[in-house]
């Protein structure tokens, strides 16, 4: 779809049952304009809040799409579960999902109809959803396809169909979940095509995604919101720098050319792996990366007397918590970036970080998901010499 900056959502034929791009109704000029007052009214008391960075094209940006599937009168299905109810909205085609994701998801759900795989509904069947990652720069395609149980009827004729539709895909997974929450993962993964992982480059570095990492799903903008971060953390060369809530090690890894030290805390043991994985593949000899709780971690640093000069930190939407914001206070960077997904939760914990001897120096909105009501915010904070 070409970028018309005049365009409105009404022309998406499920804008109101999907309930996924809540903005839809207004034109990309008046959504970033939403999106900067909210930051305003939210942060403003902090200090100045920059100009929101936005799209040149800000359609098709979803790398990671996920889709459920169901059985109606006219057939099997697929599309988006409606935000409240949880049934299944069919989608054939998402003005924010990238086009090659959406295309394999349709070619699932053609191998699963014709295949005569079921899908589950809560009570019986086999296929709960599936999970499409693309590497934007590199093209991989990675399919995970997510069952009830260890069973996947037809497994080696659904690879083959699938294969046979739809040729680029790099790898096919299958994931056991039993959760009863829509569009999870479980643990268990089997590769039953390629390596069960795909790679992908940022800011010059290479990679590794697995089904269970976390990897932001709007690669195009990444680069622009962890380009701000290294700009915020303004990194001499020798400084140790704690990743916390590292993931697979994207930000560290992509700080560790600036930094004399990187260490990356996280408590998913997946993406832990991963992180250590690109390290290696990336030659960061500084960078180290461990399981375990990042609170905890810069306590006992703080107990040993180590030194840390500087924290980047990117929770999940609902923000950091006061017991960890205590240890980074304890901690005492010169230095601290928090990379938000949620202005709301971002404005209470810089609340507690600015009245504990810190200031708010740089606030930048980064719109990384476009007609939704989302907004990415990176804030820098240095410690005031009061406090020192």
């Amino acid at each position: 779809m070409p970028y018309d900056p005049e365009l409105r959502g009404n022309g998406c034929p499920v804008f109101k049952k999907c309930g996924g791009c809540q903005l839809q109704n207004l034109t990309y000029p008046e959504q970033l304009r939403y999106k900067q007052g909210r930051c305003v009214a939210l942060l403003g008391r902090f200090g100045h809040v920059g100009r929101i960075i936005g799209m040149e094209e800000p359609y098709h940006y979803r790398c990671k799409v996920q889709a459920g599937f169901a059985k109606t009168r006219a057939g099997l299905v697929s599309g988006v579960y409606q935000s409240g109810s949880g049934r299944v909205v069919p989608v054939e085609g998402c003005m924010i999902e990238d086009e090659v994701c959406s295309g394999a998801v349709a070619h699932v759900r053609d191998t699963l109809r014709e295949l005569r795989i079921r899908p589950w509904d809560g009570r019986t069947g086999d296929v709960r959803h599936v999970l499409v990652r693309r590497g934007l720069y590199s093209g991989e395609l990675m399919v995970v396809v997510v069952t009830q149980t260890r069973q996947l009827p037809s497994k080696n004729a659904f690879v083959e169909n699938l294969l046979r539709r739809m040729p680029g895909i790099t790898t096919v997974v299958h994931n056991v979940c039993a959760d009863p929450l829509p569009l999870t993962l479980g643990r268990e993964n089997e590769a039953l095509y390629g390596a069960g992982s795909i790679v992908d480059t940022l800011l010059g570095k290479t990679f590794r995604i697995s089904p269970n990492s976390f990897y932001q799903v709007n690669p195009a903008m990444t680069g622009t919101l962890y380009r701000t971060a290294l700009d915020f953390l303004d990194l001499k060369g020798s400084e140790t720098l704690l990743d916390a809530y590292c993931g697979t090690g994207t930000i560290g890894i992509a700080a560790s050319d600036s930094a004399g030290r990187v260490i990356g805390v996280e408590l998913n043991s997946d993406a832990v792996r991963d992180a250590k994985l690109n390290a290696r593949m990336n030659g960061a000899d500084n960078a180290e990366f461990y399981r375990g709780d990042a609170t905890a971690f810069m306590e006992a640093m703080a107990e040993r007397g180590e030194k840390l000069d500087a924290l980047v930190m990117d929770p999940p939407r609902a923000g950091s918590s006061a017991r960890f914001i205590r240890s980074a206070v304890k901690a005492a960077p010169e230095r601290i970036v928090y990379v938000s997904c949620e202005p709301e939760t971002l404005a209470r914990d810089l609340a507690l970080f600015t009245g504990s001897g810190y200031r708010v120096r740089r606030i930048q909105p980064v719109d990384m998901f476009p007609h939704t009501k989302h907004c990415e915010v990176v804030a820098s904070l240095t410690r005031d010499s009061a406090s020192r």
